[in-house]
């Protein structure tokens, strides 16, 4: 079980980085438009491949999760991303997060400790 655990943990960490570098490519992209020159400045926008790197390497460990684990269990554990974007949002995007919010994650959090038992 615990091998399970902290594969769910690290592909939700890539899971959730990938969505992080995803936001930050975003941010530094500039204004969206719907120009060649547009699509060709974002070649050079490191953050996208890292984010693809990230989500490459989380669907990876993904497969491996739902190949060798039942898929209520796998599915379930995959809720520990809300953790680390809760998480992301504050310390990285300075983001307010409400008590309500995080009253909702640990809930989602009571709701996964109490299906691996």
């Amino acid at each position: 079980m615990w091998k399970l655990i902290s594969l769910s943990l690290l592909q939700s960490l890539l899971l959730s980085g990938g969505q992080v570098l995803l936001k930050l490519g975003l941010i530094k992209s500039g204004p969206f438009r719907w120009t060649a020159e547009f699509f060709r400045s974002q070649l050079t926008n490191w953050w996208f491949p890292a984010c693809g790197l990230s989500f490459t390497l989380a669907g990876i460990l993904w497969f491996y999760l739902l190949k060798h684990y039942p898929f209520s269990l796998a599915y379930t554990l995959s809720c520990i991303s809300y953790v680390f974007g809760m998480v992301a949002a504050t310390l990285v995007f300075h983001e307010q997060v409400y008590w309500t919010q995080w009253l909702g994650v640990l809930l989602i959090m009571a709701g996964c400790a109490l299906i691996v038992k």
